[in-house]
């Protein structure tokens, strides 16, 4: 039977491009869902077209997606937690960045997490 060891403490952080996308479009949601009035629909082309129409006419599906996507980044916070346990990272602090980070960035800081494979060692 082999034991982890070196993992307790990995971390890692998600890439700066898929922070920067999905923090400008959740900000952008943000807006669409409880700020409509303050976006420059004409200024932003086929987008603006796009998010103007869903306002005008989607707007309680806007509002509930809005929430369920929030839900799936909770459910994917927690998921991690239980891959940490899986994985042996055993220290607090890694645990509860792993946690805030996937709760934030979603499946771009999860598909990390999931692609890590700790080094087992034989015990002698």
């Amino acid at each position: 039977m082999g034991t982890v060891t070196g993992c307790e403490t990995y971390f890692q952080r998600s890439k700066l491009f898929w922070c920067t996308v999905i923090t400008l479009s959740f900000g952008y949601y943000t807006l669409a869902v409880f700020w409509p009035h303050s976006i420059p629909y004409q200024s932003l082309g086929p987008l603006g077209f796009f998010t103007k129409y869903l306002v005008d006419h989607h707007h309680t599906l806007l509002h509930r997606g809005y929430w369920l996507a929030w839900l799936i980044h909770v459910g994917e916070a927690l998921y991690a937690m239980v891959l940490c346990k899986y994985k042996g990272i055993t220290n607090v602090r890694a645990r509860l960045l792993w946690f805030l980070q996937t709760f934030v960035f979603g499946i771009a800081s999860l598909s990390i997490l999931i692609a890590y494979r700790p080094k087992r060692h034989k015990q002698t």
